[in-house]
């Protein structure tokens, strides 16, 4: 799907103005079409003066009972789509300050139970050591030393037993080379202990491995509810239970390519050997 961040914005109300017209032109009241849709009329007054974003699903019920023609439900499912999608610039992370971004980070992970992350190109902050931490924010502008804290203060997260976490690396995000050999090999092997903690799966699809899929983007799944997808420029945010349900099923795919436990651990220490040896 192609996003236009502006874009994104307008179909939130278009949205609730459309579904409150096709609502009008079949003669039903808000009581009624509450009734056809199985939903609370206080949820139809929500959505349709913007102060909820409907689920395609809803959507959907709401088209059925308005007997909305096929163009018509074409034209607004990809308005729910939209709206269901949040865009953030990088930019205005920067302007906003990057420790208010680590903390918008910490309540998600706070906020979930089930944390999935695919990491195609570099390594989360989660599993950075403080070195790596402070390479990564090499080209963010302003004092960095306050969000380099942050995102180290993050990590207690990856303790919480309550909590599981699945990471899966490619190759190339391991050995990325952010920071230099002995750092790096200092780096890799955090990976291999960090894979020990009962709460905490890492996995790793080396070079060679058969992908019927190829990698795109660095995404992150929180529970079965939301899904957030990095860019350069910045990142997509995924509400609809269709999207999130999408991004799990990638994430499935990558799972069931990757090596995990003893394997893993043998194969993070072989590259850890190797930015040893070119000390």
């Amino acid at each position: 799907m192609t996003i236009d961040p502006e874009q994104l914005g307008r179909s939130k109300s278009d949205l609730a103005k459309e579904l409150r017209e096709l609502r009008k032109r079949a003669g039903l009241t808000g009581v009624r079409l509450a009734r056809l849709c199985s939903m609370s009329q206080s949820t139809i007054s929500k959505i349709e003066t913007g102060k909820k974003i409907p689920t395609l699903t809803e959507v959907e019920r709401i088209l059925r009972a308005v007997g909305a023609p096929a163009n018509i439900v074409d034209e607004i499912s990809a308005l729910a789509r939209s709206a269901n999608t949040q865009w953030q610039e990088v930019r205005a992370s920067w302007r906003l300050g990057l420790e208010k971004r680590q903390a918008e980070l910490t309540a998600l992970e706070t906020g979930a139970r089930e944390l999935r992350f695919f990491l195609p190109a570099m390594l989360t902050g989660l599993l950075a050591t403080p070195e790596y931490v402070r390479a990564s924010l090499e080209y963010s502008p302003g004092d960095i030393s306050k969000t380099v804290a942050r995102k180290l203060e993050r990590q207690e997260v990856l303790y919480d037993t309550s909590k599981s976490f699945a990471f899966i690396l490619t190759e190339q995000a391991v050995k990325w080379a952010v920071v230099g050999p002995s750092a790096m090999s200092v780096q890799i092997e955090r990976l291999a202990a960090l894979s020990n903690l009962p709460n905490i799966r890492i996995g790793v699809i080396p070079f060679g491995a058969l992908l019927g899929r190829g990698p795109m983007n660095t995404f992150t799944v929180y529970d079965d509810r939301l899904a957030t997808v990095e860019t350069f420029t910045g990142r997509m945010v995924f509400q609809d239970p269709r999207d999130v349900a999408e991004h799990l099923e990638v994430f499935s795919l990558y799972e069931r390519i990757a090596v995990f436990g003893e394997q893993a651990r043998r194969q993070l220490f072989e590259w850890a050997e190797m930015y040893r040896r070119d000390l």
